[in-house]
């Protein structure tokens, strides 16, 4: 899928059409300059602390720096407009400056806006459209002028209620065609396809039983037809697992674990993982790369990754438990 760079994009800016062009998995890493996200709330409210840390991420190896102002853990209260974008512009701005290729992490039109004029390429509406449906059409009116993307997440509600959402019956299937109606209707707002990256949403009503079924079906949402990044830095998943029955590691002791998945994800097709961490994640998808890369004579290398059939999971049922 190739996406055309907006005509009025200015020279010198990076974009989304080179992040979204076939390659490897992509590295985005997470800079979170709130208060009160589940991993590292706090460290990065000061804006010059926020930008050193999204130039180390950069350094690390991040092919993109994800900038949110709101955290969306369960039961976070939300934040208005103004703090948002007090939190988020002046290190949109500086790291755009640097030349870092940065995306904005929000779930309003606003915010979206003032974020790409100020240097953003990605929106990353964890929403999908939902909790401010003018989001996607501010986006597709952008795109007119700036080469920018738009990450659509599975969601079913805002933190306060997100855990209780988490019931399906057969989450994969459930998830694939919540998936497909969001995407039509942000494409309906004129924004362009190509420009449309899908996340399953780990975490986001869902529990571990979910995210472990929506990771083992990644070939079958790629074969929707989109980019699709993976965002299990760190999660309650994670932790749960490396507990096996004791007490949960703290979330930077989650970063290992973390690395794995990207390297999975990478070698099932994912477009793109979201971590904390950079370096080790840069380097797992890179080896996926690798082991998945055919061979010069056009055969699969011997260790490829192998096909997985698209409805080997089984359906989950669930009733609502914490929230990963």
């Amino acid at each position: 899928m190739s996406v055309p760079a907006a005509p009025g994009t200015a020279a010198g800016r990076p974009g989304a059409a080179a992040l979204l062009a076939p390659g490897r998995c992509r590295v985005v890493g997470v800079l979170n300059t709130t208060p009160d996200s589940f991993s590292d709330g706090g460290r990065f409210l000061d804006a010059g602390a926020a930008v050193e840390r999204g130039l180390a991420l950069r350094a690390a190896g991040a092919d993109l720096v994800d900038v949110g102002g709101e955290s969306t853990r369960p039961g976070a209260a939300r934040v208005d407009a103004d703090e948002e974008l007090r939190r988020v512009l002046p290190v949109v701005a500086a790291l755009a400056e640097r030349g870092v290729p940065v995306s904005v992490d929000t779930m309003r039109a606003r915010v979206a806006r003032e974020a790409v004029e100020a240097g953003a390429v990605v929106v990353n509406d964890v929403s999908g459209g939902l909790a401010d449906p003018e989001t996607p059409a501010e986006v597709a009116r952008l795109a007119e002028r700036y080469d920018v993307a738009y990450v659509l997440s599975h969601w079913r509600g805002h933190s306060d209620v997100m855990t209780s959402r988490a019931v399906y019956g057969d989450v994969v299937a459930e998830v694939e065609r919540e998936l497909r109606d969001r995407l039509a209707a942000v494409t309906a707002t004129g924004l362009d396809p190509r420009r449309v990256v899908l996340d399953p949403g780990l975490g986001f009503a869902k529990v571990a039983e979910h995210d472990w079924a929506l990771l083992r079906a990644l070939p079958r949402l790629v074969a929707l037809g989109h980019p699709v990044l993976v965002g299990a830095s760190r999660k309650r998943f994670l932790g749960a697992l490396l507990a096996d029955g004791g007490e949960a590691p703290p979330a930077p002791e989650r970063d290992d674990a973390t690395a794995a998945v990207s390297a999975l994800a990478a070698a099932a097709g994912a477009w793109g993982v979201r971590v904390h961490e950079v370096r080790a994640s840069a380097a797992a998808v890179r080896v996926a790369a690798a082991w998945t890369t055919p061979a010069p004579d056009g055969r699969a290398p011997r260790h490829a990754a192998p096909h997985v059939p698209p409805h080997v999971d089984e359906p989950v049922h669930e009733t609502p438990r914490s929230s990963p």
